[in-house]
């Protein structure tokens, strides 16, 4: 048994675990992995048959790669393969131990050299649309030269086990036309993998404000809204998407078109974990202006939870209009009812130029102040169903039926006072003889059950606003 075989398995199994264990140590002392890859599994427009077999092969087996006889660039598997060629050489058997090691060179060449660098290199040499697939020139050609370096150990596998030497032979056409082949895709793979990265289009080149001042050419005008939105032109103050303001123009679009390709595959859903995967992942929230697919996932987004929150606002409004109406001992000028929502305990009322802070409210229902009137309406969040009733004189009281009636005086300085919810819904008119000195009496009933049940029925809280002419000052509490 020559030591040179001993040599050449040793050399085999160290250079394949040589990258992993160097990579290994460096994370210990600091803490950083140094690993800078590029991973996607996306089925880019057109025929890249590189891509296409990643996608198709190596992209569904990573629980075959990561398998531990397969780590350490297959280190295991080579010494495991040493063990199985030493003892067909002890037993008399080398032809059995060549298969062993061709077999564990073939897995070798399989794992590593035919994805990071034969299919890379075939896409290459079709042309720079399939050559972008595979990520940005810097890091393809990195990529291309470690899977140079791993045919290293297949072939010193190989040596190891090498039969000797008999007279040359010609080899066939198959094998002169692969190696030429090989030759051929070296040669146009390093121009261009090694190409210019391109150039940062300024926000004024790109015209991000619209003033027609661009000077960028061949440009979609989606693709120059999108590099505005990832360069955070398009917005004051924003500094942009980070990590790629200092990323071409053209490495930019063609990640993001290659996120639009993954977010297609799943519906244009961009909350898909493939694509919160995906190393250009912080491009998704900005891909709906470059990506058609995601635009209308967003919009059938959106119309979907509109066509929700409509269903649930009728639902209580429905519950609102169930209620009796109010009968006034007296006519009013005008009646109004309407379904009321607030986020912050109270509707809000106020006339044009005294917006402000709500005012402090009477046994914590009603207040009011210049210009401005507040009204409890829900526990922090909810709806109230809201009847309003103007007068031109004081209506009789009324406390039969309601839990609470408090009254308030109120300064109108303009006579236009109404009632806004939070939604923009609003009650006009209450106020009927113009500028002056009103009172405003309010009725409720369903606070309890707001405030001790979790979810309490629809329609739960009850509001009657009574708003009419009158000079005091003072609050009266009735009940």
């Amino acid at each position: 048994m020559p030591r040179r075989s001993w040599a050449l398995w040793a050399a085999a199994a160290l250079t394949a675990a040589a990258p992993a264990l160097y990579l290994r140590v460096a994370s210990l002392l600091t803490g950083d992995d140094g690993v800078e890859s590029y991973i996607s599994m996306l089925v880019f427009p057109g025929s890249c048959p590189g891509w296409d077999t990643y996608d198709l092969v190596y992209s569904r087996a990573h629980a075959v790669a990561d398998f531990p006889l397969f780590s350490y660039g297959g280190g295991p598997l080579i010494v495991l393969g040493f063990a199985g060629w030493y003892l067909s050489v002890r037993r008399a058997r080398p032809g059995v131990g060549r298969i062993v090691a061709r077999c564990v060179a073939a897995v070798l060449v399989v794992l590593n050299p035919i994805p990071e660098a034969l299919l890379p290199a075939l896409d290459a040499a079709l042309g720079p649309g399939c050559a972008e697939m595979w990520g940005p020139p810097e890091l393809m050609s990195r990529q291309v030269w470690w899977g140079l370096y791993d045919c290293v150990p297949p072939f010193l596998v190989l040596l190891a086990v090498r039969a000797p030497r008999r007279p040359y032979v010609r080899r066939g056409p198959l094998v002169r036309t692969t190696a030429a082949v090989l030759a051929v895709t070296a040669v146009v793979l390093v121009p261009a993998a090694s190409a210019a990265p391109g150039g940062v289009s300024t926000e004024r080149e790109l015209d991000c404000a619209g003033f027609g001042d661009g000077t960028v050419k061949g440009l979609s005008e989606t693709d120059k809204r999108f590099l505005c939105a990832v360069r955070g032109y398009d917005r004051p103050y924003d500094s942009g998407v980070e990590g790629w303001d200092e990323v071409s123009d053209q490495d930019v679009l063609a990640q993001g078109h290659h996120l639009c390709a993954l977010a297609t595959r799943h519906g244009g859903d961009i909350r898909a974990r493939a694509v919160q995967e995906a190393p250009q992942a912080s491009l998704a929230g900005l891909l709906a202006g470059l990506c058609p697919a995601v635009a209308r996932a967003q919009q059938a987004e959106a119309d979907r939870q509109q066509a929700e929150e409509d269903a649930y606002v009728a639902q209580k409004e429905r519950a609102c209009a169930a209620h009796p109406r109010h009968r006034p001992k007296i006519r009013p000028v005008r009646q109004r009812r309407a379904t009321l929502w607030t986020e912050f305990w109270t509707i809000d009322g106020w006339e044009e130029g005294y917006e402000g802070d709500p005012p402090e409210l009477v046994e914590e229902l009603v207040g009011s102040g210049l210009g401005t009137l507040a009204i409890w309406a829900a526990d922090e969040i909810g709806h109230a169903c809201v009847t309003v009733e103007s007068y031109t004189r004081r209506p009789p009281l009324e406390t039969r039926g309601w839990e609470e009636v408090v009254e308030v005086g109120y300064e109108s300085p303009s006579g236009s006072l109404e009632l806004v919810d939070g939604d923009g819904t609003s009650l006009t008119g209450l106020t009927t003889r113009g500028p002056g000195s009103y009172r405003v009496r309010v009725h409720l009933r369903g606070r309890e059950l707001v405030t001790q049940v979790i979810d309490a029925p629809d329609g739960a809280v009850e509001l009657l606003v009574q708003v009419f002419p009158g000079e005091a000052k003072k609050p009266v509490v009735y009940k």
